[in-house]
């Protein structure tokens, strides 16, 4: 086998042959140049790719070339790194895995290993170890790490990790949460490894993480941890399981990236005051509502809550806040379509945005029907307040 396979593998034929393959486009890095410089329609591209590398050889790089315009988003050092469709689709974005490792130090075990993005983030506080039952993903780990500087604190091991005794280590999991050829999973049950096994490593490890999805069922899934929901750039982005050592006290986190600012608590320590609509409107970052700490939220902003099935937040004041997006109230309607074009008629908005969380709204369809004729931006939101759906007009705030 070439040398850049030089690792342990299992006997497995056809992750062999990827690792090959994967080899082969990395002694020819000027197949990405002819890539970038290929004119005319697909066909003709492709034609010429062909007529210089051989089929396989070609098909790999298209695909990599892809996937690596794709992982600009997630990852700055994107057109050198190494990728699978669903690696891409399930690795931590480099951000995120920055603010995790923090948490780690000395020797990790890295599970699940994928592309390799939290293995090499981890790396820059300890050697890791980061293992993968599949062979080409190994080899991604490897090269990766190689790419982020970290060679040398990466070693990777071919091995199916239901089957590792994670006794006294230090863990980081991310198992799959798309198993065979179907979707996403959304019960952790249903991971690989499943429930079962991640039980069984918060019980051997000193400590560690488990990645999750924050759509999943981990509620209750998971005891004597912390529950820390992430979001970055308003997007909820990850559910990550603190256990042993390596977890706070408090049972919820909420955490806000790039700001770096956190919130933890207990969901149920806190009620906060309810109230009728004020002059602003808040709608709590994601991580804060999936971790159920809206209403310690409000308590730290000087907020009440509109209703106690609404997530969202009110009060007479401007609150500038990473945890909240804040909306000016300029009129409050009853839902009613015709209604709220009456007071649409009397704005001049050219451009609106539409904001639901429990009250189902077909948004396309209504913005269709609306009288849009202005040329400024606005904001409808629709909303519970005090058990009636409302209709709420209002601006995003000028930058102070």
């Amino acid at each position: 086998m070439n040398s850049e396979c030089d690792i342990p593998l299992p006997d497995w034929a056809v992750g062999q042959a990827e690792c090959e393959v994967l080899a082969r486009l990395r002694a020819t890095p000027e197949i990405f140049v002819s890539i970038a410089a290929a004119a005319g329609s697909e066909f003709r591209r492709q034609k010429a790719l062909r007529a210089a590398y051989d089929e396989d050889l070609v098909r790999h790089a298209l695909t990599l070339a892809d996937l690596r315009q794709r992982a600009a988003a997630k990852f700055a050092s994107a057109v050198d790194l190494w990728f699978d469709r669903q690696g891409l689709e399930q690795a931590t974005s480099e951000v995120v895995a920055k603010y995790k490792a923090q948490r780690f130090s000395g020797s990790v075990w890295d599970l699940c290993s994928g592309i390799g993005s939290d293995a090499a983030a981890i790396a820059e506080h300890g050697d890791v170890l980061a293992f993968d039952n599949n062979p080409a993903s190994c080899l991604r780990t490897l090269w990766n790490a190689e790419v982020w500087g970290r060679q040398g604190r990466v070693a990777v091991e071919c091995r199916d990790v239901i089957e590792l005794d994670v006794t006294g280590q230090l863990v980081h999991v991310d198992p799959d949460r798309r198993p065979g050829a179907g979707g996403r999973m959304l019960r952790v049950e249903d991971y690989v490894p499943g429930l079962e096994v991640l039980h069984r490593y918060q019980q051997q490890a000193r400590g560690g993480a488990i990645k999750l999805s924050p759509a999943s069922n981990f509620g209750g899934k998971f005891h004597h941890c912390e529950v820390e929901l992430i979001s970055l750039a308003g997007e909820c982005k990850e559910a990550t399981i603190w256990f042993g050592e390596l977890a706070g006290t408090a049972p919820y986190r909420a955490t806000v990236l790039p700001a770096g600012l956190t919130l933890a608590g207990h969901p149920l320590d806190v009620l906060a005051e309810r109230s009728t609509l004020g002059k602003w409107i808040y709608d709590p970052d994601p991580a804060v509502v999936r971790a159920g700490l809206v209403d310690l939220l409000a308590e730290t902003l000087g907020l009440q809550r509109l209703d106690d099935a609404e997530e969202y937040l009110t009060g007479d004041h401007r609150v500038d806040s990473p945890f909240v997006q804040a909306f000016e109230v300029l009129e409050s309607l009853p839902n009613q379509e015709k209604e709220i074009r009456q007071a649409l008629r009397r704005r001049e908005f050219g451009q609106l945005e539409i904001k639901c969380r429990h009250i189902p709204i077909a948004a396309s369809e209504l913005r269709r029907r609306l009288p849009l004729t202005g040329k400024t931006p606005g904001v409808l939101l629709f909303v519970r307040e005090q058990g009636k759906a409302r209709a709420v007009i209002a601006q995003r705030p000028v930058a102070q």
